[in-house]
């Protein structure tokens, strides 16, 4: 039994970028897909396409390095973490973002602060 979906789709991608994959396939859910659609916006990851309940991504590398140097699940089921607008972390001195689950929806960082809205601090990417 799966307990938390959201920490085996940020393993299921770093895994992948270390064995140097082209795409990886992850179940499909709405938060999964937010995710995932976050990471394309921010330039992390090439495509993502949605097809019989199943998340494709598309990697990117930048000459032969990853786009993705690090993952990291913030927010779990046994320790939830929140916060508000004005606390909410820079991520790597500002070169990472932080993804929120909001009233709003699903929202990275800054995008979170510019509408003024906290919530549910999930990951963190850099």
């Amino acid at each position: 039994m799966l307990t938390d979906p959201i920490a085996d789709m940020l393993t299921r991608i770093r895994n992948a970028h270390l064995a140097l994959h082209k795409e990886v396939n992850v179940p499909s859910s709405k938060m999964k897909f937010s995710l995932a659609t976050i990471l394309k916006q921010e330039g992390y990851v090439e495509d993502i396409s949605v097809n019989e309940g199943i998340i494709t991504i598309t990697l990117k590398y930048q000459q032969g390095k990853s786009a993705i140097t690090g993952l990291k699940r913030i927010s779990t089921p046994g320790r939830r973490v929140y916060v508000g607008a004005s606390d909410i972390p820079r991520v790597q001195n500002g070169l990472g973002i932080c993804i929120l689950s909001t009233s709003s929806g699903v929202l990275d960082g800054m995008t979170a602060q510019a509408k003024k809205v906290g919530g549910e601090l999930l990951c963190e990417i850099w």
